[in-house]
């Protein structure tokens, strides 16, 4: 394969030989030019290279035809340039996790009371007359029942090592999907490169240094490159230098590209330079300590470094609206406050946390209460009535009591506290993350997942989500005669068919193509611009080729093109003539394009004058029919710059773009995906306002709602442009008033010509508006990269995974695989359920709870001995918590759940059905409970159990408590499969094997506990018939069940529900300081689980191949990475934090939203990072 350019060597393999002297250019030289900007660059690749084609010389690749591709001279590359791919940290040892399990509060009092305990029961006290010492040690008459006093510490130990273990492989088994879902995320990210002269797309990780990549619109630059070839490029950099303006990139003044960085505009070619750890990326993520040999020492710094390792969210979650409107007054000082997370914390964490600290307060209290209560009791008891003198070697004894009240006391904390919480979230979450996968749903941040279930509204593009993307020309204007439908060749004038083609093809992205289909009898695929393709379309329809038009006129023979971008809202290219003239060919939206034509091509294919009045007769017959029937219009027109009058000046575009002859007005058809409609319904039936935000004209617009069944006929709502909607909302000062959005969006269902800044406007007032019963969570989908504010203003942001750009993609929660609407209420029900899992997890929990708080502390009080002892309390809550989560959170969700309306975001997580629910059963349970224990003994004729001496033999009478409280907990388990206060709680129960294995599973435990479990389970073995009692009393729980059900709910109003959203209100300001690390145990419960999941999502933001260096930091290094999802560092980042104006989970900085305001280093700051790296 011989390449166009005499220097080249064939083929651009490289001979063998030492590999860096392979190449002209090493890899430090490749990184001493990346560090140079503009000027600088230009020159030093002028005066060392000649020019961009020099360096392709050297690096032995071709312009045009780019690498061969073959796979001795690849590795060569890899191992002269490096691989394009930045190692990510090593995970988390088995051996860490189970450390970072044993860190927990509740878990670490245990510890410490079972050692005492332990140690306490090795020593015996030398002699001293055991009468002397009063009742404490009767009942030690026999010398081996004393000897077995270890057993309980020792069992202690073991059921706190068995909960570490169960959360450390929990963690692991998270950290380990994500891992999974991250490699799914990077090789799904590919790129356009050109290999022996084909265009291909290649997975990221796969570029090599001397590829030529091609770049357009909305891509994220996965390497480095020095500028080949560019149209109107504008590059957005602030995710490296922090400067929100669009950078111009050209081959005179600034050719270089630098990786992470985002194309806002235009299009062009480049040639790699620097890939991997090599490239501006890498180089930071090396100072960072990304790269391996730093870990150790970073790990000393990670917690104030950047904020990855700090805890979850400070508790207090302030409202982010007000963050925002402070933002201009905080610039000023630099303030302590730390803004919380992005978007507020999710709504179900925020209730989770509120009501699992007020429980874990409950529990505290009440186990203060037992222990004290409990050593008064015994210490006025024995030298008060019984009067005895405290002696020296009696107190072993005592102390031994008072380790064993303590110990009652901790695991009446333990049971209170709702460690199970946590699990339950993730479980549920990873649970359904996984699942949505099969739903074409990937999620990328999880609280997202459940977020979509208390949606209220989504705003929707109308291309590609609600469409099929797929569009075809299906009628014309040309020549005086609206064609209805697609014209033969011959009715066209051969001159203005030559214009029209020649428009087309060389008027549209050069890698906008239309292939043979894959399969025979399929549809030609379209590849590119959907819009440029329908063209093409109309092309081929009218028996002509646009592929010989392009050959001839290459990307480097266009003189100049303007892109297209969303303020443009049109793209031209500029030729020049043979005789110095030039002519320019335009394409745009219809009215858009008309407005600045001066002239039409008439039945005879000359130009005729096209004056206003013409112009609106043609909006009135032609465009306006068009977009009725749901077309989209496009005009093509072109205009001619004579020689005689120079060259014009390119950059005055009002000039420019004027005067132009229309040639042709065509209505492109998009159909409506078939399943859309109904999908639409859906939504609606759940009580989900769906809205189109589109950019195209209203009629269309009008056209395609009315299609879905957004709009529907006799319903009372508005269809604006975007002008009028800024009109409405805009005082005269042109600022936004809430009041007056309130008055718009509440009727509107479309909105078509609206700019992205117009669908960040429209959702941030819904998601702040408070008209209305409930707050709105909004989710937006969008493909484009001016969607990108939107995406990351919405609670939920949605990418299209096809059509998607990066930039879309890098600002989104979920990204839908297939592109399509009906994915978004897969995703509604997923969330839905999400929530409904956690509820009835919820209801499960607290009514164990409840009933054994009140067990132990009643227990305790009157009979000195807690009923149910700490092991068993600790194997009560193994199944209550980490079983009981498994099954419950492990519900499939079912059609009904599109069936209500959203709880939105101040629904209480418990609601009144709920309340009822648990304080019903708990009346059931207590009952059964207290009945046992003070009369069992009667019923079953037994021993009694109650006040045993210390180390007794376990009696039966306490066994068959604890067996009927296991019994009834595993029946309630059932129960609560419904929340809602549905009668059928089998209902679809064998659609989940994994809750019937873990009540199975359950039972068969609890037999061999009671049977063979012995001392450390204070149990004994009980006969046939105690056990079917104990089963009997537990199926009683579901005929109690029914009974609860039966109790109407409206009657009782005393019942308070719980687990209420955060409001702005309640925290103080001074809450909201660095100060607030101290949180208690409960809270601290509740982080721990979600740790490692942020942990995770920062590690896959971390990977996503783009790094946001920032702000502040060490020395000369613009130091921490801007990734923290929901953890603002609280450390260097809190001035930066407020900065974020809007709070992201990726830090994309886009030009519409305000970014980095505060402290963003000028431009030489930002280049010395890169110096820092060598």
């Amino acid at each position: 394969m011989a390449n166009n350019t005499a220097d080249h060597p064939p083929g651009n393999s490289v001979a063998e030989g030492n590999h860096e002297g392979d190449f002209g250019m090493t890899v430090m030289d490749l990184r001493n030019l990346m560090e140079l900007r503009s000027a600088e660059a230009v020159n030093k690749i002028r005066d060392t290279y000649g020019d961009v084609q020099g360096i392709c010389r050297r690096l032995k690749t071709s312009p045009i035809e780019g690498l061969s591709g073959n796979p001795v001279d690849l590795e060569k590359r890899h191992a002269a340039f490096g691989k394009n791919f930045i190692p990510p940290k090593k995970p988390k040892t088995f051996l860490q996790l189970v450390w970072e399990a044993l860190q927990d509060v509740t878990l670490i009092i245990l510890e410490i009371a079972a050692i005492i305990s332990l140690g306490l029961s090795f020593y015996h006290p030398p002699g001293g007359d055991s009468e002397a010492c009063g009742q404490a040690s009767a009942g030690v008459e026999d010398e081996g029942e004393s000897q077995a006093g270890w057993i309980e510490g020792a069992a202690i130990l073991f059921s706190v090592i068995i909960v570490v273990l169960v959360t450390a492989f929990n963690d692991w088994s998270k950290e380990k999907q994500f891992r999974g879902l991250q490699s799914r995320i990077e090789q799904e990210q590919k790129f356009t490169v050109i290999r022996k002269g084909q265009v291909i797309q290649i997975p990221v990780a796969e570029i090599v240094t001397g590829d030529i990549a091609q770049i357009k619109y909305g891509d994220l630059l996965p390497a480095d490159g020095i500028l080949i070839q560019g149209n109107d490029l504008k590059i957005d950099e602030s995710s490296l230098t922090g400067e929100s303006d669009q950078v111009r990139k050209s081959l005179e003044k600034d050719p270089m590209l630098l990786s992470g960085t985002h194309v806002m505009e235009g299009s062009g070619r480049m040639v790699v330079s620097a890939v991997g750890l090599n490239s501006q990326t890498g180089i930071i993520f090396t100072l960072l300590g990304a790269g391996e040999n730093d870990e150790e020492k970073k790990v000393k710094k990670t917690k104030t470094q950047d904020g990855i390792a700090l805890e979850i969210q400070p508790l207090k979650s302030e409202e982010v609206a007000e963050s925002e409107e402070k933002e201009e007054k905080e610039e000023a000082k630099p303030v302590k406050k730390v803004n919380v997370t992005k978007k507020e914390k999710s709504v179900l964490q925020g209730k989770l946390t509120k009501l699992a600290v007020q429980i874990g307060k409950a529990g505290l209290i009440m186990s203060a209460v037992t222990v004290i209560i409990l050593i008064l009791y015994f210490v006025i008891d024995t030298f008060g009535i019984q009067g005895q003198p405290w002696l020296a070697e009696c107190t072993p004894i005592y102390i031994q009591y008072f380790v064993k009240f303590f110990i009652i006391g901790v695991t009446v904390l333990v049971v209170a506290v709702p460690e199970g919480l946590p699990l339950a979230v993730t479980i549920s979450l990873a649970y359904s993350v996984k699942k949505m996968m099969k739903d074409n749903n990937l999620v990328r941040h999880l609280d997202a997942c459940e977020t979509m279930g208390n949606a209220t509204a989504i705003c929707s593009d109308k291309t590609g989500t609600l469409t099929m993307n797929r569009m075809t020309v299906v009628q014309a204007y040309i020549g005086d005669t609206h064609y209805k439908a697609v014209p033969e060749p011959d009715a066209i004038k051969p001159d203005t068919l030559e214009v029209m083609v020649n428009s087309i093809s060389i008027n549209s992205a050069y890698t906008t193509k239309i292939l043979p289909p894959e399969r025979e009898g399929g549809l030609p695929r379209h590849v590119g611009n959907k819009t440029e393709c329908a063209l093409l379309g109309l092309v081929l329809d009218l028996k002509r080729d646009y592929q010989p038009i392009r050959d001839e006129i290459p990307e480097e023979k266009l003189y100049k093109v303007y892109t297209f971008n969303s303020s443009r809202k049109s793209m031209s290219t500029v030729l020049k003539n043979a005789d110095g003239g030039f002519r320019m060919y335009s394409k745009g939206a219809s009215e858009i394009i008309l407005r600045k034509c001066s002239y039409i091509l008439d039945a005879q294919g000359q130009p005729r004058v096209f004056k206003p009045k013409d112009r609106d007769e043609m909006v009135r017959k032609v465009i306006e029919p068009m977009a009725c029937d749901g077309l989209r219009t496009i005009c093509v027109a072109y205009r001619d710059f004579s020689a005689a009058a120079g060259e014009p000046d390119w950059d005055n575009e009002n000039d420019i773009l004027n005067e132009l002859t229309c040639i042709v007005v065509v209505g492109i058809e998009d159909p409506v995906r078939p399943e859309v409609p109904e999908a639409i319904s859906k939504c609606q039936r759940a009580g989900i306002t769906v809205r189109m935000v589109t950019g195209d004209n209203i009629n269309t617009a009008r056209a395609i709602a009315t299609k879905c069944g957004i709009l529907l006929p006799g319903e009372d709502f508005l269809c604006m442009e975007g002008k009028e909607f800024n009109q409405q909302i805009r005082n005269d000062q042109g600022e936004v008033e809430q009041e007056r959005l309130d008055k718009v969006w509440p009727k509107l269902r479309v909105l078509a010509r609206s700019s992205p800044t117009d669908k960040h406007t429209l959702v941030k007032g819904i998601i702040d508006s408070t008209v209305g019963e409930t707050r709105q969570v909004v989710a937006v989908t969008g493909d484009g990269t001016n969607d990108g504010p939107a995406l990351k203003k919405a609670d939920v942001g949605f990418a299209m995974g096809i059509a998607g750009t990066d930039v879309a993609k890098e600002a989104s929660d979920i990204i839908l695989t297939d592109d399509n609407f009906t994915s978004i209420v897969k995703a509604v029900m997923w969330g839905r359920n999400v929530y409904d899992s956690i509820s009835k997890f919820l209801q499960f929990q607290l009514t164990v709870n409840v009933v054994a708080v009140i067990v132990a502390f009643t227990g305790a009080c009157i009979t000195q001995d807690s009923p149910l002892k700490a092991v068993q309390m600790l194997w009560v809550n193994l199944i209550m918590d980490t079983l009981a989560s498994l099954a419950l959170a492990t519900e499939p969700p079912t059609e009904s759940l599109l069936l209500r309306k959203p709880y939105g975001r101040d629904k209480p997580l418990i609601s009144r059905t709920m309340m009822k629910n648990i304080l019903g059963h708990a009346v059931y349970q207590l009952v059964i409970i207290f009945t046992l224990l003070f009369a069992g003994e009667t019923f079953f004729d037994i021993d009694s159990g109650r006040n045993a001496p210390l180390h007794s033999p376990p009696s039966e009478h306490y066994t068959i408590v604890f067996n009927v409280f296991v019994m009834m907990q595993l029946f309630n388990e059932i129960n609560a499969r419904k929340i809602h206060g549905e009668r059928n709680v089998f209902e679809g129960i064998y659609r989940n094997p994994i809750f019937c294995s873990v009540v199975l599973g359950t039972f068969a435990l609890q037999i061999i506990i009671v049977q063979f479990g012995g001392k450390p389970f204070s149990c004994t073995a009980l006969t046939i018939d105690q056990w079917l009692w104990c089963v009997f009393i537990g199926v009683g729980e579901l005929l109690w069940g029914q009974l609860v059900t039966s109790i109407p709910t409206h009657h009782l109003k005393f019942l308070k529900e719980a687990g209420h959203g955060t409001t702005k209100e309640e925290f103080p300001d001074e809450d909201l300081t660095e100060g607030a690390d101290e949180i208690d145990h409960a809270e601290m419960e509740l982080r721990r689980g979600q740790i490692l999941w942020f942990r995770g999502l920062n590690r896959i933001q971390t990977q996503m191949d783009v790094v946001y260096t920032f702000q502040t930091g060490q020395a000369a290094v613009p130091g921490a990475l801007r990734r923290q999802p929901s953890v603002v560092s609280q450390h260097n980042d809190a001035t930066a934090a407020k900065s974020l104006s809007s709070p992201t989970h990726v830090g994309l900085s886009s030009s519409s939203s305000l970014t980095n305001s505060a402290g963003a280093p000028p431009p030489a700051a930002a280049a010395s990072s890169s110096t820092a790296g060598n």
